[in-house]
Order: structure tokens, then C-alpha cells, then sequence
């Protein structure tokens, strides 16, 4: 018969060896990424939700982490790794690759971050254009 303290042991290693291997989650646009990543900018940017750890605008590539609220699952909090989100150029339109190292009972991180990008994107799309700057009357 195992002993209990083998049994804690065992699922303590498998709990924190599990969400180190995340899933790259794939979603196709039919725009460009050029039109995509300002989307993808936008949502990092509220601090109400990530921690961007580092951006590479050329790469269109980020790092980022999760913040999960105060009643999401403690596991998810103590267990949260580094999400990384990567455009590529898939003919005319973009794959947006989320690579997400955990989801709990509480949060996905993965579908929460696609719905908050596309929502970012119908916003950027709504908003209207920014006028031209209009040049300096000259002073007599």
C-alpha cells in the first residue's frame, strides 16, 4: 500500500509538471497581420488583465502574463506561467498562435484573450479616422 505522504508528493509534482506544457492555440483572420496586431497591442495594454513581460513589433510577437482575479482558483494563481501570443502571414490573412500554460475551474486564458482581441479589433475598426493635422496659419 503507497504511503499518503508519497501520494501528496506525487500529485504536488504532477500538479506543477502539468501546466508547464502549454497548448498553442491557432485562429485564422482573414485580414493581414499588419491589421491585426494593433488589435492584439491594445489587449495587452490593459493592466486590469495582463503583464506584458516583452513585445517584438517586427516579429509581431508577445509575452504576457494573466491576471486572475481574487476568486479565481488558487492553483491557477500559484501555477501561471508565461503566455506568448505570435502573428504569422498566412496568404492574405493571419494565424494568431496563442501559446496558453494554463486554464482553470476559474478562467481560460486562451478564449478569454481571442474574445478580448477580436472585441479590440471591432473597436479599432468602428473608430474613426484621425484627421490630418491641419498646417499653421503663418503670423504677419
Amino acid at each position: 500500500m503507497m504511503k499518503p505522504r508519497l501520494v501528496v508528493v506525487a500529485l504536488m509534482f504532477l500538479a506543477f509538471a502539468l501546466p508547464a506544457f502549454g497548448k498553442t492555440y491557432k485562429n485564422s483572420y482573414s485580414v493581414p497581420c499588419s491589421q491585426l496586431w494593433p488589435a492584439v497591442k491594445d489587449t495587452l495594454s490593459d493592466p486590469d488583465h495582463y503583464k506584458v513581460g516583452d513585445t517584438d513589433d517586427t516579429q509581431m510577437h508577445a509575452s504576457y502574463d494573466v491576471k486572475h482575479s481574487v476568486h479565481a482558483d488558487i492553483s491557477g494563481t500559484v501555477l501561471q506561467r508565461t503566455n506568448h501570443v505570435t502573428l504569422v502571414s498566412k496568404g492574405t490573412g493571419c494565424e494568431m498562435q496563442v501559446v496558453s500554460n494554463w486554464s482553470g475551474w476559474g478562467h481560460n486564458d486562451q478564449g478569454d484573450f481571442k474574445k478580448r482581441v477580436e472585441d479590440s479589433m471591432a473597436k479599432l475598426k468602428a473608430a474613426p479616422p484621425s484627421e490630418p493635422a491641419k498646417p499653421k496659419e503663418a503670423v504677419n
